[in-house]
């Protein structure tokens, strides 16, 4: 069985921070593309950070800066420390695992919110 699960959401003021974690499961972490994905109402669900299993990384322009993603293949985690938060970053914020070089052998988690507001 596969699970990714995200954690770290919640409520912050503009300018605060952040921190993210998506743990997995069930799968070979090492070998993964791992990313996260924002969704916030009436938009479509947008790439904000990736990072390769070689640990190559890129970012959203928009956030590029302010996020940071990291993986422990030790732990299998990845993570998205966020600092400098807007209001424009309000969103449900999803995990996403893709095994690179395999056609459609990809997982999401649930979600987790992110809201900054005064």
């Amino acid at each position: 069985q596969v699970q990714l699960v995200e954690s770290g959401g919640g409520l912050v003021q503009p300018g605060g921070s952040l921190r993210l974690s998506c743990a997995a499961s069930g799968i070979i972490f090492s070998r993964y593309t791992m990313a996260w994905y924002r969704q916030a109402p009436g938009t479509q669900r947008e790439l904000v950070a990736v990072i390769t299993s070689g640990g190559i990384t890129n970012y959203k322009d928009s956030v590029k800066g302010r996020f940071t993603i990291s993986r422990d293949n030790a732990n299998n985690t990845v993570n998205l420390q966020m600092n400098s938060l807007k209001p424009e970053d309000t969103a449900r914020y999803y995990c996403k695992a893709d095994r690179e070089r395999v056609f459609r052998a990809d997982y999401w988690g649930q979600g987790t919110q992110v809201t900054v507001s005064s």
